[in-house]
């Protein structure tokens, strides 16, 4: 199967394009920022038409929650404009259109972890603008994918965010500054190793749909960087705080955690619980005391 990867060089991205490499049954082409430009219709079409390819994961993104308040126009030129012209390509190519999404399609009303069937209503402009990229994504090309996913950490880290939740708590715990984190809110940590694992049985199975890809269980801020903490061995103190004490210009679900009901036996064992994922995840970045090591994938 040749399957291109359009903003390869980020966290899903990388873990991705690495995963099908060293499947050996993967013609991967790796489309970084410097081979297609994902808010040019011309440059993605000329792109995707040279790599020829029977799927296309569109792993691009304005993932830059807050900033998207105050740029709309360039959150929906990437995450909605953007996702509609790679959707075009692959349909004019008959290719599978792989549309990377986000947890932020919810309110968090629901106060329980939302599943496939569950009906969006995003709250702030990221959100909108990726509902908007899934809808114009289905409507556009024959053969989709969608594929939601909360709370992204990877060995990459996130280019728009510069880093990862993870490495700025450890970071800041290092250094002895004050961590005060949100106890009120909850998401699903998801590890990109895992998620990309979960996109390429997808793609050997040669699916379709929606699907929920987030690793097992959900947490709070606060408690995935007490996890965090707890795992490397650092006894920093952390004070819960609840989110009017943390106000933020764009707004968050309550409870924006993910599950699925349409993972099969193989999907699942590539999402295990989110506090495993992260034992591994700090095991590789060479958090972990030697004696601790190796965490197994």
């Amino acid at each position: 199967m040749r399957v291109a990867v359009v903003g390869s060089s980020g966290q899903l991205g990388t873990d991705l394009v690495k995963l099908l490499v060293k499947a050996g049954h993967y013609e991967v082409f790796a489309l970084t920022h410097r081979e297609i430009e994902c808010t040019d219709p011309v440059s993605i079409e000329k792109a995707l038409t040279t790599a020829s390819p029977d799927a296309v994961v569109n792993c691009a993104a304005f993932v830059r929650v807050d900033d998207a308040e105050d740029r709309p126009d360039d959150a929906f030129r990437v995450n909605s404009l953007g996702a509609l012209s790679v959707a075009r390509a692959c349909a004019r190519m008959n290719a599978l259109c792989v549309y990377i999404s986000t947890d932020y399609v919810f309110d968090g009303s629901k106060r329980s972890p939302y599943v496939e069937s569950d009906t969006p209503r995003p709250i702030n402009v990221y959100g909108v603008s990726k509902l908007a990229g899934e809808h114009l994504v289905q409507q556009t090309c024959p053969r989709w994918l969608i594929a939601r996913m909360a709370s992204l950490f990877g060995q990459a880290g996130s280019s728009g965010k510069g880093g990862n939740f993870v490495e700025t708590i450890l970071a800041k715990a290092k250094t002895g500054e004050p961590l005060r984190l949100v106890s009120d809110v909850r998401m699903s940590p998801t590890y990109t190793h895992d998620a990309a694992r979960a996109l390429e049985v997808l793609l050997r199975q040669r699916a379709a749909g929606l699907f929920h890809l987030a690793n097992a269980g959900h947490c709070t801020w606060y408690e995935f960087a007490r996890r965090a903490l707890e795992i490397v061995g650092l006894a920093n103190s952390v004070e819960a705080i609840t989110s009017a004490s943390y106000p933020m210009k764009a707004r968050r679900p309550q409870d924006s955690s993910l599950e699925s009901t349409k993972l099969d036996a193989d999907l699942r064992a590539c999402l295990r619980p989110w506090h495993k994922a992260l034992e591994t995840y700090l095991a590789e970045k060479g958090h972990l005391a030697a004696h601790n090591e190796p965490v197994q994938r």
